[in-house]
């Protein structure tokens, strides 16, 4: 069986991707890649929009050489109702100027953005990232149903880690959750750490989408490393029993997981046949951002 493709991970080893040392890069890297991952997508949080300049230039190295098969920026054109683990102080509206020139300093090496569709000027910042050959995930959100299936017309394509930093799916007041699970055309990353994703709702998942589920980790630095206190972005986190919460408000703030982890409990726990977990944990990651 090829490697794990893993489209949404921020560290690991102690370090995240968005260290300014390179030997903590590569660490948080190699963590990952000692867990079967060898395709390995490179996320950053909010952060300042210079910051966040400088954290991609950071990355590029190891874009180019093939250790990273490229990035992801999971902010900042997040929702502040379903911001997470992100500092709700430095979200911002997408703007397409700006876009462009975080799409120009990442030189090619920026793969896909995670954007909020209720935003002011979100559609045509789907359109220009799909435009640009950048997959678009919508996530972090509060839309609404039509909101949502507008931004998957636009061009995205991907939910970032389904039910997590979403609404909760509602039987009468329609909103993103719903319409994701309704529309054929957009996927869905999958955080199987038996924490973020109740079994049942899995289980849910697997029934009505089997085949547009993507496996990620969403890991932080403490995945392969040890319990204690970490940072993501500005933001403390705890970590204990593997388990890394937010120290303000005790939000999950990421996982601890690795994939080779993630596909043994798709295997064991939810009895999926080797060949379907080899397609969420592989193939259709790389499929959607088109490696």
């Amino acid at each position: 069986m090829a490697g794990f493709t893993d489209i949404h991970c921020h560290g690991g080893g102690g370090f995240s991707f968005s260290d300014s040392n390179p030997e903590n890069i590569q660490i948080a890297i190699d963590t990952h890649k000692n867990h079967g991952t060898t395709v390995q997508i490179a996320s950053l949080v909010t952060e300042p929009l210079d910051t966040l300049q400088s954290q991609i230039k950071n990355l590029l190295p190891f874009v180019a050489d093939g250790q990273l098969a490229g990035i992801h920026l999971e902010g900042p054109y997040l929702s502040a109702a379903k911001c997470g683990a992100h500092n709700p102080q430095l979200l911002r509206e997408p703007k397409l100027e700006e876009i462009k020139s975080l799409i120009d300093v990442g030189a090619g090496a920026i793969k896909m953005v995670t954007i909020a569709p209720e935003l002011p000027g979100a559609i045509d910042a789907i359109r220009l990232l799909k435009n640009s050959g950048v997959t678009v995930a919508i996530g972090h959100s509060a839309a609404s149903f039509d909101q949502a299936n507008a931004a998957i017309d636009a061009g995205a394509t991907v939910v970032t880690h389904m039910f997590n930093g979403l609404p909760e799916i509602h039987h009468r007041d329609a909103n993103i959750t719903n319409a994701v699970l309704a529309n054929p055309d957009i996927n869905f990353e999958l955080i199987l750490d038996g924490v973020h994703v109740n079994h049942s709702m899995v289980q849910l998942l697997l029934k009505v989408a089997p085949d547009r589920i993507i496996l990620i980790t969403d890991a932080m630095a403490a995945s392969g490393s040890v319990d204690k206190r970490y940072t993501i972005g500005e933001l403390d986190v705890e970590v204990e029993d593997g388990i890394a919460r937010l120290v303000s408000n005790g939000s999950l703030a990421g996982s601890t997981l690795t994939m080779d982890n993630a596909y043994a409990r798709l295997v064991t726990e939810h009895s999926l046949s080797v060949s379907a977990a080899i397609a969420a944990t592989q193939t259709l990651g790389r499929k959607i951002l088109g490696i």
